[in-house]
C-alpha cells in the first residue's frame, strides 16, 4: 500500500493515521508542481484532479480525498479505534468535524498560501478563518479531542491544518484551548513518527 503525499501537506492527516492504525506503508514523495513522484512516475496517472492524498491499495486501487481515506482506514484497515462504527449517530458528528475542518478550515487555509492575496482580501481572508476556528476553539474548552476523550480521526485532520498557521503569521495565541490542544496531539508517537518521516524525506 502505498500513500502519496507532499510534506506538511494535508495528506499529512492520513500519514498520522496509518501510523495510529499500525499499518505497514510505504511513503511516496509527490512533488505537485511537476505532477511527478520521486521515482519519476506521472502523478496525474495515479490521481487526475493532480493533489495529495492519494492512497493505493495492494490492488491498485487508489482512493482520493483525506477524509476518505481517514475513514477508510479506520474502517477496513485497523484503525476502527479511531471512528466510531458506521450507522451511528457518533459517525455521524465525526463526519460532521470532518467536513467542517475541510470546508471551514482547510479552503480557508488554502487562499493565503497564494502569494497574489495581500491586503485588505487577505486580512478579510485571514478574519474569516479566524471566526471558524474560533469556533472549534470553543468546542474544545470542554472536551480534550473534538470527539470527546479519545483521539479520532477528525483530530489528525484539525492538527495538519492548523499546523499551517504559524506558516501563514497566523497568530492562534489568542485562542485558549488551540494551544494546548495541539500540543497534546503533537506529543502522540504516531504524530511524532509521522512528521519526522515527512521531515525527512522533505
Amino acid at each position: 500500500m502505498k500513500l502519496y503525499y507532499f510534506p506538511g501537506a494535508c495528506s499529512l492527516s492520513p500519514h498520522i493515521v496509518l501510523r495510529e492504525a499500525n499499518v505497514p506503508f510505504e511513503l511516496v514523495k509527490t512533488d505537485l508542481r511537476a505532477k511527478t513522484t520521486e521515482t519519476g512516475q506521472d502523478f496525474w496517472a495515479v490521481n487526475k484532479a493532480g493533489y495529495v492524498p492519494a492512497l493505493e491499495l495492494d490492488d491498485g486501487t487508489v482512493i482520493t480525498e483525506g477524509p476518505v481515506i481517514l475513514q477508510y482506514i479506520a474502517d477496513n484497515l485497523g484503525g476502527k479505534h479511531l471512528a466510531p462504527a458506521n450507522g451511528t449517530l457518533e459517525r455521524y458528528k465525526l463526519q460532521s468535524w470532518l467536513n467542517f475542518i475541510s470546508t471551514e478550515l482547510h479552503k480557508g487555509f488554502s487562499p493565503l498560501f497564494n502569494p497574489k492575496v495581500t491586503g485588505e482580501s487577505k486580512e478579510a481572508l485571514q478574519e474569516r478563518l479566524l471566526a471558524r476556528i474560533a469556533v472549534l476553539d470553543k468546542h474544545l474548552a470542554d472536551t480534550p479531542y473534538i470527539m470527546g476523550k479519545a483521539f479520532t480521526l477528525p483530530d489528525a485532520y484539525a492538527y495538519t491544518v492548523l499546523s499551517w498557521a504559524g506558516r501563514m503569521k497566523l497568530d492562534l495565541s489568542g485562542f485558549k484551548a488551540i494551544g494546548p490542544y495541539l500540543e497534546r496531539i503533537a506529543a502522540r508517537p504516531a504524530v511524532q513518527a509521522a512528521t519526522e518521516a515527512e521531515g525527512k524525506k522533505g
